[in-house]
């Protein structure tokens, strides 16, 4: 089974070819990704109409060559696979219309994925994961714990009650002035830094539930950078070190408690974590969440960092997860801004 994926939910126009076989293997027969960071750079962030005109603008030819390095014909594609949300409404109706006609004209069937879903199996696409395990999801638009129990069968046991945890590191970055995307230039800094010198907060580690809160820690950091302005660059680095040290006990702490929870619960499965999302390439928390993986004697899986960031082979993969279990869906399809992992409308697909 061959579908073609497309994916502009957000300022990533991407598409790619992949290949699930009867044995649920799967194979990646292309994946083009095309980044506006340039164009949204000026700005500080994402300005969602930019990001929507440029969809419309280069996804043709980034599908066209998907197709091709694929070594098939869009003929020989069995399905169309395109992100209906959640996402920027305008991003995702530029690639959610484009399948829509393609699945149209080709006469093959439509599967309209669940953002959210195509990081929640990408894991199998790339290790051959079986179900259930544990999924932790850190972007720039997500922070959540979610049990995957199969396909379409998601239970959230945690997420942020204000910021992800991906924006708060962007925020810091402008904070300190160090560019957009700020993960990659806070990181950078962050090698250099004491990160004993600021004592930042934790917030919610001393409550039971796996969520986040990263809107505190953001508004300490800024207080700490307004006391001593102006930065140096060693304040900067600090800062950013200090930053970082607090997100990496609050992700391992949290991931610890998930760990147990996922032990007292499923004591039958072989405990899994796997971490998908942008901030997944973070060092210092990956190298936390390994430890803390270690110790819990469960196994953590990072799939490739070009697959945990957004891309059009994790939503063809998605599309075909599903289309094997004979799903799809109409044209008359709706694109979503918001569409939770774990909603109702989620399990009533899967269970259709």
């Amino acid at each position: 089974m061959r579908l073609l994926g497309i994916e502009t939910s957000c300022d990533e126009t991407a598409a790619a070819v992949v290949e699930r076989d009867e044995q649920g293997h799967g194979r990646i027969l292309s994946n083009v990704v095309r980044s506006q960071l340039a164009e949204h750079a000026p700005y500080g962030g994402v300005v969602p109409e930019l990001a929507a005109r440029a969809h419309v603008s280069h996804l043709d030819r980034i599908i066209d060559r998907a197709i091709v390095e694929s070594g098939l014909s869009l003929n020989e594609i069995d399905g169309i696979a395109a992100t209906a949300g959640p996402g920027l409404i305008g991003g995702v109706l530029v690639g959610l219309t484009t399948a829509k006609a393609l699945a149209a004209a080709l006469g093959k069937p439509l599967v309209a994925v669940n953002h959210l879903e195509g990081h929640a199996l990408t894991a199998r696409l790339t290790d051959g994961l079986a179900f259930p395990y544990l999924l932790l999801l850190v972007s720039g638009g997500h922070s959540q714990f979610v049990l995957v129990r199969g396909v379409g069968d998601y239970e959230r046991w945690g997420t942020t009650i204000d910021d992800a945890l991906g924006e708060a590191f962007d925020k810091v970055a402008k904070l300190l002035d160090l560019g957009n995307p700020g993960g990659p230039e806070v990181e950078t800094q962050a090698m250099a830094g004491d990160a004993g010198r600021f004592r930042f907060p934790r917030p919610l580690l001393r409550e039971e539930r796996l969520d986040f809160s990263f809107s505190g820690l953001k508004t300490a950091v800024r207080l700490a950078a307004e006391q001593i302005a102006p930065l140096t660059p060693r304040d900067v680095a600090d800062i950013c070190a200090s930053f970082q040290l607090a997100v990496t006990d609050i992700v391992t702490t949290r991931a610890a408690a998930a760990l147990a929870k996922f032990r007292a619960e499923l004591p039958d499965a072989a405990p899994t974590l796997v971490v998908a999302g942008g901030v997944a390439a973070n060092r210092a928390i990956g190298d936390g969440l390994r430890r803390v993986a270690d110790e819990a004697g469960a196994r953590l899986v990072v799939p490739p960092i070009p697959l945990c960031t957004d891309n059009g082979a994790m939503v063809a993969w998605a599309g075909a997860e599903r289309l094997a279990l004979g799903e799809s869906d109409g044209l008359d399809s709706s694109a979503r801004a918001r569409w939770p992992l774990d909603s109702d409308d989620m399990r009533r697909r899967h269970a259709a």
